[in-house]
Formats: C-alpha cells, sequence, structure tokens
C-alpha cells in the first residue's frame, strides 16, 4: 500500500526524461507516466473551443515559426498561389479551422521586412480570423488592355503588389522531390508567372525547405493536447483488444477494426488511413475468408486518428490467452523486448543536425552488433500523417532513402517510431514472431527525445 501511493504520487507530479537521458536547461520536461497506469480518453473540447485553440497555435506558427524561417533561408518574399480544390499543402498550415478550402482563387504573399518581421497579406479569402491583411489595390483602375494583359483582378493585384515591395528574391513551392513544397499546380504557375513577368520571374529562387520545415516544425503549446490524443489512442486499443470487444473462436479482425472506426467517430475523432488488425499464430493462418481470433493469437493493430489537425499513427500488440494460461509466453516476451530495445537505439541515435539516412545507419549497426533483427522506417507527424521531414529508413528501403532520407532531423519535430525486430519463439516451435510496433516520439526544443504518451512495454491481453 505504501509503495502503491508512492507510485502514485510520482505519476502525477514527476517530471522526467526519456530513458534517464538529463533534461538541459529550459527544455521540454515530459510528465512521467507509469506503465501500468490505465490510459482514459479525454473527449476533446467544443467545436467552438477546439477552433479557438487552434487558431491561437496558427497565430504562433506565424508569428514565430515562419519569420525565423523566412531569415534563415534568406527569403524575402514567400508567393502562395491556389484554387479551390486544388489547395498547396501549406494551405492547411496557415490557415484558420474554420477555413475549408481556397476560394476560388487564394493567393497569399509573405514579404519578410528588415527589421525581421513578416507583413502577412491575402490576395481573395478571407483574413483568417486577422492574421492577414486583405490587400486592395491603391492604384487607378487598368484599362481594357491592361487588365487583359494581367488576366483577373487578382493577378493585377498581386503584380502591384511584387513591384511596389520590390523584393530581391521571391520563392514559389516548386520542388520534385517533396511534395509539401510542390504545392505550385502547372496551370497556377504559368498564369503567376504571366501575372509577375520575365524581370520577377527571373528573381525566383527554389528553397523547398521553407515549407517543408514550416510545416514540420511543432510548438510546445501543442504538446498537451497531442499528449491526451495519444492517451485516447492507447485507451481505445486496450478496449479493442480485450474481452469487451474479442470473443476468442467468434470475433473476426474484420470486426475489431471496423468497432475501432465506429469507437473514434463517436468520439469525434477521423483517421487518416483504414485501421489494420491481423494476427500471427503457431500455425498457419487460413486467410480465406474473414480471420477468426483464436486462443495463443498475436494482435497486431496498425491505427491512426486525427483531431484537431493533429496526426496518430499508432501500432501494438496483444495476446490471447490459451486455457491454462495466465500470462504471456516467455518467447513473445522476449520479442517484445527486442522491439523496445530498438526503439532505446533508434531514439538515442535521433540527434539534431543529423540526417535521416546518417541516423538509420548509426542505429542498425548497433542493432546488428547487439544480435537484434530488426528493420527501422520512421516518419515525421503532425499536420500529416506522413509528415515532412526525414524519412529514417523504409520498409523495403533499409540502405537509405535518397532524398528523403537525406533531410536534416531538426528539434521541435515529433516522429512516428516506427520499425520491428524479428525472433524466433520456442513455443512455437522456433517459427519467428515480427513485433512490429509504432510509437509517437518528439524531439523538444533543445533536441532531447520523449515519448508522447508512453510506449507499449507490455502486452495487451484477452482471456
Amino acid at each position: 500500500m505504501q509503495m502503491r501511493a508512492r507510485e502514485t504520487v510520482l505519476m502525477c507530479v514527476l517530471l522526467t526524461t526519456w530513458a534517464g537521458l538529463p533534461v538541459a536547461a529550459g527544455a521540454q520536461a515530459p510528465v512521467y507516466i507509469l506503465p501500468d497506469a490505465p490510459a482514459h480518453v479525454h473527449p476533446l473540447p467544443t467545436l467552438r473551443e477546439q477552433a479557438a485553440e487552434q487558431q491561437r497555435w496558427l497565430q504562433l506558427r506565424l508569428e514565430r515559426v515562419l519569420p525565423e524561417l523566412m531569415a534563415e533561408y534568406d527569403v524575402r518574399m514567400w508567393i502562395l498561389s491556389m484554387r479551390e480544390y486544388a489547395e498547396d499543402p501549406v494551405f492547411w498550415s496557415i490557415t484558420s479551422p474554420t477555413t475549408f478550402a481556397a476560394r476560388r482563387r487564394s493567393i497569399y504573399v509573405f514579404t519578410r521586412r528588415d527589421d525581421g518581421s513578416v507583413e502577412r497579406l491575402a490576395l481573395g479569402g478571407t483574413s483568417q480570423g486577422g492574421l492577414f491583411q486583405a490587400f486592395r489595390s491603391t492604384r487607378p483602375a487598368p484599362t481594357r488592355p491592361t487588365a487583359e494583359l494581367w488576366g483577373d483582378e487578382q493577378w493585377r493585384l498581386l503584380r502591384e503588389l511584387v513591384e511596389d515591395r520590390d523584393p530581391e528574391n521571391i520563392v514559389l513551392n516548386i520542388d520534385p522531390d517533396w511534395a509539401f513544397s510542390d504545392g505550385l499546380h502547372a496551370g497556377e504557375r504559368e498564369a503567376l508567372e504571366r501575372a509577375l513577368g520575365p524581370a520577377y520571374v527571373a528573381r525566383v529562387k527554389r528553397e523547398p525547405r521553407l515549407a517543408l520545415n514550416y510545416i514540420a516544425l511543432r510548438l510546445p503549446e501543442m504538446m498537451p493536447r497531442y499528449r491526451r490524443i495519444m492517451e485516447s489512442v492507447h485507451a481505445i486499443i486496450s478496449e479493442a483488444f480485450s474481452n469487451a470487444v474479442i470473443t476468442p473462436g467468434v470475433t473476426t479482425t474484420e470486426d475489431v477494426v471496423w468497432w475501432m472506426r465506429q469507437r473514434i467517430q463517436e468520439l469525434g475523432y477521423t483517421t487518416w488511413f483504414q485501421t489494420s488488425v491481423d494476427v500471427q499464430r503457431a500455425g498457419e493462418v487460413d486467410r480465406s475468408g474473414p480471420v477468426v481470433i483464436q486462443p495463443g493469437d498475436l494482435l497486431w493493430t496498425d491505427f491512426g486518428v486525427v483531431a484537431m489537425n493533429l496526426h496518430t499513427d499508432t501500432q501494438h500488440l496483444g495476446y490471447v490467452l490459451r486455457d491454462g494460461e495466465t500470462d504471456v509466453p516467455e518467447g513473445l516476451k522476449t520479442c517484445l523486448k527486442n522491439s523496445n530495445r530498438l526503439q532505446d537505439i533508434l531514439l538515442a541515435h535521433m540527434e539534431p543536425g543529423l540526417t535521416g539516412n546518417q541516423i538509420l545507419a548509426n542505429a542498425l549497426a548497433q542493432m546488428r552488433a547487439e544480435g537484434i533483427d530488426g528493420t527501422i522506417y520512421t516518419h515525421p507527424i503532425g499536420d500529416h500523417g506522413h509528415g515532412a521531414g526525414p524519412l529514417i529508413g523504409r520498409w523495403d528501403a533499409q540502405d537509405g532513402v535518397p532524398v528523403r532520407g537525406d533531410a536534416v532531423l531538426l528539434p521541435s519535430t515529433w516522429h512516428s517510431i516506427e520499425l520491428q525486430a524479428t525472433t524466433p519463439i520456442p513455443e512455437w516451435g522456433g517459427k519467428p514472431a515480427s513485433c512490429r510496433q509504432e510509437e509517437e516520439a518528439y524531439l523538444d526544443t533543445e533536441g532531447n527525445r520523449h515519448w508522447v504518451y508512453r510506449r507499449q512495454s507490455r502486452f495487451h491481453l484477452v482471456w
């Protein structure tokens, strides 16, 4: 009883770091959560409250993140131009939560002033709750031939704006490698370049890191909400992989999939991919029809939710006890321990300033030295499920990922730590099991690594 009380106090108030690493002065310190503490579902606030919280995040990103990036990459003007239903990927990271699409044509222009501040102008659409200034012409209306030259009124306004500010360089979202930096559609680019004219088109430079890292960088102010969402994900999986949902010999993997989909809809969440539930077992799995979950099955799910434009991506493992069993077989426990150890190795090597490919090579070298048979395929997450930033491996690219693996890991980013360890299971006659796990982690402002909520270190159990 005394120990239980002590654990409760620790769970509530203790601040710690991942794997015992020290926290640098001024760094974000995560809340310590005991592995055995039950996860709870956190209902989302009202839609109005959600919008207010998201609008605050947007303001901070535009006022804090964007000016720093434009200064770092020496960008004087950034033009985002798009049409309704052909939005630039950046659109969802610069607009209010009450904006659902571009309006006819929406043009956003960011100009870095000499004092480092950034002017934010909107041509078409709205001011996004006062975060942009709606730009209107200060010049006389053009004659018809001039209007025909520039096309519609927005192009004339854009040319006027650019001439007035006369930037040294202009960044447009054109890039052959990064989708997040390639949002200017081909037809829109042709029209935009006609409006700019040859002299200003000559000032256009490619800087994919501006869009990429604006989307990738996460605010510390987002973490409390994201942690609640992640705890809700753990709670939903825990319930799905329990006798509340699964009756061995009766329930199919598809039954569990649709229970999870229905559950998140009831909570006001959505998803960005279809949930997966699968089994491994000592014998063969008959996949000619719906797979019925049986005693002795190793359960696995790949499950992601979206709430307040924050994405999750989680893979957990469960076990269905056989008659007479009170715990998971030791072989499967070893498999999970190997996967957990590979998580430790990867996070230890996720040092800011290294590329995804460098991190992958370093982590795999240590993994092999420790005798673990595994693969790493980790990706950023945030405004998108497969988010902006460096890939650390792919399941089919363990020697590195060209271009996307060459991006540099930054502090203040979130990542889905996705990997697997394959281990022979003595209780299965030596047949191997793949313990596939995926858990959200983050780099704080100092580059220290932490789990967003916690990682799975024990199997979910079905009796």
